[in-house]
């Protein structure tokens, strides 16, 4: 019971955490000054923290670690990958197609991310 109320409580932190970051992304895209809003800059870090410790608690619960399953090997790359190309494409990138190339980058690891967790398979939606 508490493994699915975890579940349920990481897919919901999943939905709002890529929505946001899409939202950013459409922001950081058209300039606007949205994206330099306290709370815009806030939030995401603590729906991502609330994210990341319902997965280490399931993993805990569940006894399933990276580097024990290959999926979840590979959700924790793809993760990595998303960060990086979430951050170039919000902050660090030097101009807006560069960070445009990195903002559709991070949304595809994104969607990997996702079809890894729903196929538990490392090659994700390429399974079926």
């Amino acid at each position: 019971m508490i493994y699915l109320s975890l579940k349920n409580l990481h897919v919901l932190f999943v939905v709002v955490s890529g929505s946001g970051f899409f939202i950013r992304g459409l922001w950081m895209l058209a300039d606007s000054p949205r994206l330099n809003q306290r709370s815009v800059r806030i939030v995401p870090h603590i729906v991502d923290t609330l994210l990341l410790g319902s997965a280490i608690a399931m993993a805990v619960i569940s006894a399933q670690y990276p580097g024990t399953q290959d999926w979840l090997t590979a959700k924790l790359i793809g993760l990595l990958v998303y960060i990086f190309c979430g951050m170039m494409a919000l902050r660090r990138g030097k101009s807006k197609t560069t960070r445009g190339i990195f903002f559709a980058a991070a949304l595809l690891a994104f969607a990997y991310i996702v079809s890894v967790a729903l196929t538990r398979s490392p090659l994700g939606v390429f399974s079926w």
